[in-house]
Formats: C-alpha cells, sequence, structure tokens
C-alpha cells in the first residue's frame, strides 16, 4: 500500500517547441519505435505527437531511446494490432524545448472521462445490460492567482488564440509526472470578489488520455 500528497507539485505548459520530425512508420510493439530520418533526441525528451493511430493522436511521451533513424516511446504499448492496425500510426513528433511553469495554483479541478453505456434489452431478458461505448470528454481546469507581469501569461495567452493542442504537465512531488495534451484557454478578465485574491482560470480540453511516468 501506498498513498502521497500532492503538496508541492507544480504545473507547467510548453512554451517552445523543436521543429516537427516526420515519422514514416510506428511499430506494433510493446514500447513503439518510430523510424524517422536525421533525428536529433535524446533519452528523456518529452514531445507531442501526432499519429494516424487516435489513441496515439495528440497524445504527449517521453523518449527512451533515440539514434538519427528510431526513436522508441516510452511506455507506449501497440502490440494489439487491432487497436493499432499495422501500417497505420504513421504521424509526426515535436520536441518540447522549454517549459513555463504557471504559478499559484489554488484549486485544480477535473471533469469528464467518465464511462458511457449502451443500455440493452431482449424480449426474454428479465433485466437489462449496460455495454461500454466511449468515455465522455475529459477536461482540467486550474483557478491561479492573477499576476499578469509573469512570463506564463503570454504563453497561455499565445496558446488560447492558436487554437492548436497543446503539450502541459503535472509534476507531482519525487520523480512522479503526468502529460497531456489539450487545448488551452486562459480567462482574459480576473474574477472579483471582495476580501478574496484576484483569480484567472485555465482551462485543457484534454485531446488524449495521459501518459503517467513515476521515475
Amino acid at each position: 500500500m501506498g498513498y502521497k500528497l500532492p503538496n508541492g507539485g507544480y504545473y507547467q505548459v510548453a512554451a517552445t517547441y523543436d521543429a516537427v520530425l516526420l515519422f514514416s512508420a510506428l511499430s506494433n510493439a510493446t514500447e513503439a519505435v518510430a523510424t524517422v530520418t536525421g533525428a536529433s533526441l535524446a533519452v528523456g525528451d518529452i514531445v507531442l505527437l501526432s499519429s494516424g493511430w487516435s489513441k496515439l493522436d495528440n497524445k504527449v511521451v517521453r523518449v527512451k531511446a533515440a539514434t538519427a533513424t528510431a526513436i522508441t516511446l516510452e511506455g507506449i504499448d501497440t502490440s494489439d494490432v487491432i487497436l493499432f492496425p499495422a501500417g497505420g500510426g504513421v504521424g509526426s513528433m515535436k520536441k518540447i524545448l522549454t517549459w513555463v511553469q504557471v504559478p499559484q495554483v489554488s484549486d485544480l479541478a477535473f471533469s469528464g472521462g467518465d464511462q458511457n453505456y449502451l443500455d440493452v434489452v431482449f424480449l426474454e431478458d428479465d433485466q437489462g445490460k449496460q455495454v461500454p461505448t466511449d468515455k465522455s470528454a475529459a477536461s482540467m481546469t486550474l483557478t491561479i492567482a492573477d499576476d499578469p507581469s509573469k512570463a506564463f501569461n503570454a504563453v497561455l495567452l499565445k496558446a488560447d488564440a492558436g487554437k492548436q493542442v497543446q503539450a502541459a504537465r503535472l509534476v507531482l512531488p519525487g520523480t512522479d509526472q503526468l502529460l497531456y495534451g489539450a487545448f488551452i484557454s486562459f480567462s482574459k478578465q480576473p474574477a472579483v470578489s471582495r476580501n478574496n485574491l484576484l483569480t484567472r482560470t485555465v482551462s485543457l480540453a484534454l485531446q488524449s488520455e495521459p501518459t503517467r511516468y513515476l521515475s
């Protein structure tokens, strides 16, 4: 058994990216390997994927091994050819060059991601059944102290205006981190309430399941 408190954790969004790196193939393996040309990635780099496999599209992952022609994606199991049809994963990746911390987070709320079901019942049944279908769209909302002088404001405003999927991560105490690909919006007007902090909200519409690395 084990547990931890989130106290001391922090939240970051990608500030700058490297050029897009195309991969001509993505293997079916317990850890997927991308075939590339002239790559300069290193072990531990974080990349944002674009892939023909919907389960990997807009996913943020870590590089486990890297050469000029092959990039291994840590913990990304694509061995199931039903979920990941052979040859269908072609796409691109871009390395996150720098991150910016979003400081003074007073609340972090998750919503959505719940399993949806189809109710099924036949004439001969005494009781209906529920069959799992998809999951509802997931989102995350950060409430932060309003501090317009800090560098993160420009990064968030650019992400809001650009309407492109961005990389973000929640770093918990120790070596635990969760990586997200999301559309980001940032409130321009702070919430004003007497005797309370001025606050703003950072909203993330998650476009893929989070990737978690414990070490």
